[in-house]
């Protein structure tokens, strides 16, 4: 296991991919590291690879170069079993389009990473964190149904759910109008505060930046000052 101090640690990132005859460099030489409990806001331009990193850092995509450790585990030396099963258990992940399973309800949306981990309290379990995120009267309603703020609502409890260490997010507001947005925000940190979990949030909001306590900066591939 990690230290308590140490939940993520990333070291030489790098990432490049094959473009028609050349290669093009996304990341170059990144070095990261997220301390538990943090509020850490990644920010860059379109195109600076901010959420190429956030991809590699979760283990849903491989750098070409480098490491990647969380909670304890270097990632990229798992096969993909045990990535996907440190992922479900460490890492609560929430995207700019929502990613529901539309032929499920928000109830059962949020009881499939319990029920995948095999856990017998999933529905009880995703009925409270449904609750929590102010869904009560929406458990049957299906994604269509739902407006984007709830859709986004339901995503964050499915992420809270299986209490990770860390929850990272990728342009969570960006589909939401700006009530919406600042809504799901102002959960977010209310879950993250209450839950002790590490944030680590793409964004080029730069006000949303400023409410977390540290701000990486990325341009062309690089971290920058």
């Amino acid at each position: 296991m990690a230290t308590q101090a140490e939940v993520l640690s990333a070291r030489g990132i790098g990432k490049t991919v094959r473009s028609g005859i050349s290669d093009l460099v996304i990341l170059q030489d990144i070095d990261l590291e997220v301390i538990s409990g943090e509020a850490v806001a990644i920010v860059g331009a379109s195109g600076s690879g901010k959420s190429t990193l956030l991809a590699i850092l979760a283990g849903l995509d491989t750098p070409t170069t480098g490491s990647v450790r969380l909670d304890g585990s270097d990632i990229f030396a798992l096969d993909e079993d045990a990535r996907a099963e440190l992922r479900g258990r460490a890492v609560g992940f929430v995207f700019q389009s929502f990613q529901l399973l539309p032929a499920l309800s928000a109830l059962e949306n949020v009881m499939l990473p319990l029920e995948l981990a095999g856990r017998p309290d999933a529905q009880a379990q995703a009925r409270a964190m449904l609750e929590r995120v102010g869904l009560a009267e929406r458990l049957g309603h299906y994604p269509k149904h739902l407006s984007g703020g709830e859709q986004q609502r339901v995503a964050l409890a499915r992420a809270f759910v299986v209490q990770p260490r860390v929850l990272m997010a990728d342009e969570p507001t960006g589909s939401l109008d700006a009530a919406s947005g600042e809504a799901v925000i102002q959960l977010m940190f209310e879950l993250n505060a209450q839950a002790g979990t590490t944030l680590l949030m793409v964004t080029h909001d730069e006000l949303l930046a400023k409410r977390c306590s540290r701000i990486v900066r990325l341009a062309g591939g690089k971290v920058v000052p």
